[in-house]
């Protein structure tokens, strides 16, 4: 089974890399895994909702597929529990679609007879991160007045879950 490197390997925001190479075939990603984040909308989507509760970022950073679903689902258990599943939407305003790469390194007996280094370290792909500005929202929550305290507790329990600092801001709709 594949092992997921630590997060803060992959933080800090940066410009995709394209290989350049003589060879227009070896200049591109060939495939990227599908996108862990199985919903982008939850809940009722039908209801118009009079208040909005949004988890925004306080600084510029990479989010991973895997913390992006993650938080998803704490906060989707906890308005279930809470709510039910008609009294609010949910809705994850970001995109995973930044591949990362990593290129293996081999150890051990013979590993230096398999590899070629750095020579044309352009590597494979293992995921995706969304690219996340400052100040921009991550997950938006609508519900009605009642259930404003509610909202702000879910998304509370999925800051654990993300690697940034972030905010709750609750606006009228």
């Amino acid at each position: 089974m594949a092992s997921l490197r630590k997060a803060k390997c992959y933080r800090t925001v940066k410009r995709a890399y394209t290989r350049k190479s003589k060879y227009k075939k070896k200049g591109y990603i060939k495939a990227v895994p599908t996108i862990k984040v199985v919903k982008f909308d939850i809940g009722n989507l039908k209801k118009k909702f009079r208040n909005e509760i949004s988890l925004y970022s306080k600084e510029k950073i990479q989010v991973r597929e895997n913390a992006l679903e993650s938080a998803r689902l704490i906060i989707n258990r906890k308005l279930n529990k809470v709510l039910g599943a008609s009294n609010f939407h949910l809705k994850v305003r970001l995109y995973p679609h930044h591949a990362l790469r990593e290129n293996k390194m081999l150890t051990g007996a013979g590993a230096d007879r398999m590899q070629t280094g750095m020579q044309r370290a352009f590597g494979k792909v293992i995921g995706s991160a969304a690219q996340v500005k400052k100040n921009q929202r991550i997950f938006s929550i609508y519900v009605n007045n009642k259930d404003v305290v509610a909202a702000r507790a879910a998304l509370k329990g999925a800051v654990h879950r993300l690697p940034c600092k972030c905010g709750i801001v609750d606006s009228k709709v």
